[in-house]
């Protein structure tokens, strides 16, 4: 603190004080080293809040993050054209030749396609027949994985060679429903054995397939009279030109009812989970502005009692000189320090929470660094507010009925 004498050649003035920036917060920071106890508490219930507001949002930029390098490993440009229900209710069926009038549309890249059998598929002969776990059987065109980015995770996919053989290839869930563990083994499918020769990895696009029973055409022909249609059909199609394919669809598989050929884009399946997750992750982001606010009532109830108890030592100051704008500078920048200390903590919490759950689930580490600047902007907005009446209730209080408490 320096004083400014008056100007010379004038009437005698009462010097005036002033406070220097640096003067203020050695005054705060000194204000808080008296109090450690009820100082970290009261940092904590920020640090709390705004922990709660970066950990909750990193974790959706990470899960974010995550699926977005998913859909550019796996594509969106997958649509699937299957039948939909026909005007008077009844189970409207795709036409045989469906997959060859996809293919001729010059957008699209490739197609393939799965038909459902209405057969069953048990562990053996002598289990259950009502034990089917939910499992389909599916015959499949033998382009099927590489136009839906499925994975293998044991064994190979059908072929040329196996495709009219009593062989199948069995999604994961399927798999595990069966109690499958490796290739070679056999399954009782439709009335008779066939061999495990693939387990699909799972799915992200397609996700029925993991609970599905693959088998190949041919044998789907000659073993249970399947007649060629086609239940879904998947087609990959020009990025630029989806819209345009999602409209040729329906009348270029049905012509006669194109309202009974529905299509859709799983990657559309992803992204409207992303966003009930976000749903769900702006409820916790509320969550923690409550606790960033419950924070925020501690530092302006920590201010209150600390101007309560150095009523003395705002008296001294007064005596000596100190301006009520000195007094509120004081207690505010105060405040400042006990939020600043709260937001870097609530930071490094919630930094560390993110982390920890990104790479516990295999998710790339993503926190915005526009968030963490916002948080600690929140932070310093809410002690500001805090000790904005304290300070002023200090400022105002009288020098003499100070020093007299």
């Amino acid at each position: 603190m320096t004083t400014t004498g008056s100007v010379p050649g004038t009437e005698a003035e009462a010097p005036r004080s002033r406070l220097r920036f640096a003067d203020s917060l050695a005054l705060g920071a000194s204000g808080l080293r008296t109090r450690p106890l009820r100082v970290v508490l009261s940092a904590l219930g920020i640090a709390i809040g705004i922990g709660a507001m970066v950990a909750v949002v990193g974790v959706s930029a990470s899960s974010q993050a995550r699926l977005d390098d998913q859909l550019a490993a796996l594509g969106t440009n997958l649509l699937e054209a299957k039948a939909n229900t026909g005007l008077m209710g009844e189970e409207a069926q795709l036409p045989p030749n469906t997959v060859a009038k996809v293919g001729m549309l010059d957008a699209v890249e490739s197609v393939s396609s799965t038909s459902v059998l209405p057969v069953d598929v048990l562990r053996s002969p002598l289990s259950d027949e009502r034990a089917t776990g939910g499992i389909g059987v599916h015959a499949a065109d033998l382009d099927l994985l590489e136009v839906t980015a499925t994975p293998l995770a044991a064994g190979r996919w059908l072929d040329r060679a196996t495709d009219g053989f009593p062989t199948v290839v069995l999604g994961t869930e399927a798999a595990r429903r069966l109690g499958i563990v490796s290739v070679g083994s056999q399954v009782w499918l439709g009335g008779r054995s066939f061999t495990v020769v693939g387990i699909l990895a799972p799915s992200a696009l397609v996700p029925d397939l993991d609970t599905s029973a693959l088998i190949g055409e041919r044998i789907a022909e000659t073993a249970f009279d399947h007649d060629g249609s086609p239940t879904v059909v998947y087609q990959r199609v020009v990025e630029s030109r989806i819209d345009e394919v999602r409209t040729l669809l329906p009348p270029t598989v049905n012509p006669e009812s194109p309202s009974e050929v529905a299509v859709s884009r799983p990657s559309d399946a992803l992204a409207a989970k992303t966003a009930a997750d976000d749903a769900f992750s702006g409820l916790l982001v509320g969550l923690g502005s409550v606790a960033l606010l419950v924070g925020g009532i501690g530092v302006a109830n920590t201010m209150i009692i600390s101007v309560l108890e150095r009523r003395r030592e705002i008296g001294l100051r007064r005596a000596l000189g100190a301006t009520r704008s000195h007094i509120r500078r004081q207690f505010l920048v105060e405040a400042l320090l006990l939020s600043a200390l709260g937001a870097a903590g609530g930071v490094a919490l919630g930094s560390a929470a993110t982390a920890i759950l990104a790479l516990a689930n295999g998710w790339p580490v993503a926190i915005p660094p526009a968030l963490l600047g916002i948080a600690a902007a929140a932070a310093l907005a809410i002690g500001a507010a805090a000790g904005l009446y304290p300070a002023i209730r200090a400022a105002r209080t009288p020098p003499v009925t100070a020093l007299s408490g």
